[in-house]
């Protein structure tokens, strides 16, 4: 029988914005947002998501529909000449969604900490 390693439980509450049936926001749309920070391509933050650059274009434009948007603008044009960015609502839209998680995170920790006690003494 293989030895087990202790790994950690870690509670990490997710959320997605929801709009009758259609999901404004959440952890995925998040992702492709940093990504896109961090990158400056949508295809490229799609690709390092493994998600289809379609799938990834039609997020963007999901989003940037919304009353407060745009929230990435892009440039066609190629690594040389093109590439996108967040504008600041995008980067005010990322950073209240993490600050959400982080609060609630926060929050929950007693109750994790007895619910982790339960499943790993």
């Amino acid at each position: 029988m293989p030895r087990r390693t202790a790994t950690a439980l870690i509670i990490q509450p997710r959320f997605r914005l929801e709009l009758g049936r259609q999901v404004e926001f959440g952890p995925g749309k998040a992702e492709l947002l940093e990504r896109i920070a961090g990158t400056r391509s949508i295809g490229q933050a799609a690709r390092d998501m493994g998600m289809a650059y379609m799938t990834a274009w039609n997020h963007v434009r999901s989003l940037n529909r919304a009353p407060a948007g745009p929230f990435v603008t892009a440039v066609r044009g190629g690594p040389q000449h093109g590439g996108a960015s967040l504008t600041r609502a995008g980067e005010e839209l990322l950073r209240l969604y993490r600050e959400l998680e982080a609060k609630t995170t926060a929050a929950v920790r007693p109750t994790g900490t007895k619910l982790t006690r339960l499943l790993r003494p």
